[in-house]
């Protein structure tokens, strides 16, 4: 009988072990699709915000696999182009972070809502559940096409009925240490409160 039980024991054992991967590749993908800021430019990987998000959701029980694809200098229209690659991952959650690169070049604002009209429309059509990262641009841009651009967001946010963070920065810009040089890129710390900013208009789309 010592024998059974030391042999059951052992074969539990190696079940366990071999059932961790099985978890982990069950656990459901959160995809951070964006630009620089979601690349974490000027940063280690694990410096970014979608590392310092995977910490947050690790620590708060959520069991999700955060996917980095944000690709540096990206415009609304690579967006477009790559969201077919988002699609292939399978996610549950897809936070889109477009549209700073088409502001600081000034490219026609019809060109940025329809960009990311389309990259919405693609999701919602997968029944993907989406969070919208919106961004603000310098003021030397003026007045009137900087509120154009912000209702952007704005507008398709509501349009599509999706989570929505209207300006991504919005607790970084009293916080010191948070800006790289370049005066455009959050440091470690600023991805860290990136991360808790979109925190609790994400967690309504998490599961547990």
């Amino acid at each position: 009988m010592y024998v059974d039980v030391r042999r059951s024991l052992i074969v539990s054992f190696w079940m366990l072990i071999l059932a961790v991967p099985a978890l982990a590749a069950g656990r459901p993908v959160l995809v951070c699709f964006g630009d620089s800021i979601t690349a974490g430019y000027g940063l280690q990987p694990d410096q970014a915000y979608p590392a310092a998000l995977q910490r947050k959701l690790d620590s708060s029980g959520y069991r999700y696999e955060v996917n980095n694809q944000g690709t540096s200098g990206a415009t609304t229209k690579d967006a477009v182009a790559n969201v077919r690659t988002v699609l292939q991952l399978h996610p549950d959650v897809v936070i889109v972070e477009f549209g700073g690169n088409d502001g600081l070049r000034g490219l026609p604002l019809d060109l940025t809502r329809r960009n990311l009209e389309t990259v919405l429309t693609t999701l919602d059509n997968a029944h993907i559940k989406v969070l919208l990262a919106g961004i603000t641009l310098p003021p030397n841009y003026g007045p009137d096409y900087i509120q154009s651009f912000e209702a952007i967001f704005r507008d398709l946010a509501q349009k599509h009925h999706i989570a929505f963070v209207p300006m991504i920065y919005k607790d970084l810009v009293r916080e010191p240490n948070t800006i790289q040089s370049d005066g455009m890129h959050p440091t470690a710390r600023g991805s860290d409160i990136i991360a808790n900013t979109l925190f609790p208009a994400l967690k309504p789309l998490l599961k547990k």
